[in-house]
């Protein structure tokens, strides 16, 4: 992952509410991804995951650890406050003994470990251009056993080209008490900022182009899209 990480260091503190408002249904949306890996890999069987950009709320590992007793996460995330907060969520639900964190990148994980399956929720986006999209993808296939399934989600679409979505985003920060200010200034962050895969064929072709296939999306809130894919054999 190669998104500056000074941002994030920032939003540390208020993450697990705005991103809540941010995403409709965000409980739900790792609520599903947590059956389906549960669903395809076992719940009862031992299996090992590797959650990328776990910053903030570690909901991955919170929720999917209530499936699974016997699933051990590496939590890593380029902002060490980021990763802090989602340490502290691990360790107040009693799940230190299950989690490893790191502070870097997928890429800095050796290439040999092999995981069960992987998650990236609330990255891609904030990647600049394909090719760095590409890479962190690719990335965690070259972790993955064949066949394991990866959880994909995140913002894709023009933003400028939903203006009836751009104007609901509003209107749900409005909803939380945001006033007209402070919605302008998290609307031009979010058109400023991120950069998400142009449209749902072009998440596609990403995870394709990335060792990746028969990905399945399974979730979707305006803007926001989830996908599950498995390592190609």
């Amino acid at each position: 992952m190669t998104a500056s990480t000074s941002k994030f260091d920032a939003r540390a503190d208020e993450y697990a509410v705005q991103s809540r408002i941010a995403l409709a249904g965000y409980d739900a949306c790792h609520e599903l991804a947590a059956c389906l890996l549960a669903a395809r890999l076992g719940r009862g069987r031992h299996a090992r995951l590797l959650v990328a950009g776990a910053g903030g709320t570690a909901q991955e590992i919170l929720t999917t650890a209530r499936l699974a007793p016997h699933w051990r996460y590496t939590a890593v995330d380029p902002s060490g406050p980021m990763l802090d907060a989602a340490r502290a969520n691990v360790a107040a639900a009693g799940l230190d003994a299950r989690v490893d964190f790191h502070v870097g990148r997928v890429e800095d994980l050796p290439a040999r470990g092999r995981f069960d399956a992987a998650t990236l929720i609330g990255v891609l986006h904030h990647l600049p251009g394909s090719e760095a999209k590409r890479a962190v993808l690719a990335a965690l296939a070259a972790r993955l056993e064949p066949g394991a399934p990866l959880i994909l989600a995140g913002n894709r679409g023009v933003y400028a080209s939903h203006p009836l979505f751009l104007s609901a985003w509003s209107e749900r920060w409005r909803l939380h008490g945001a006033d007209d200010a402070e919605v302008e200034a998290k609307l031009g962050k979010i058109l400023h900022a991120a950069e998400p895969p142009a449209s749902d064929a072009a998440v596609a072709a990403l995870l394709a182009g990335s060792g990746f296939e028969a990905a399945e999306m399974f979730f979707s809130s305006l803007f926001w899209g989830a996908w599950i894919a498995l390592r190609a054999a």
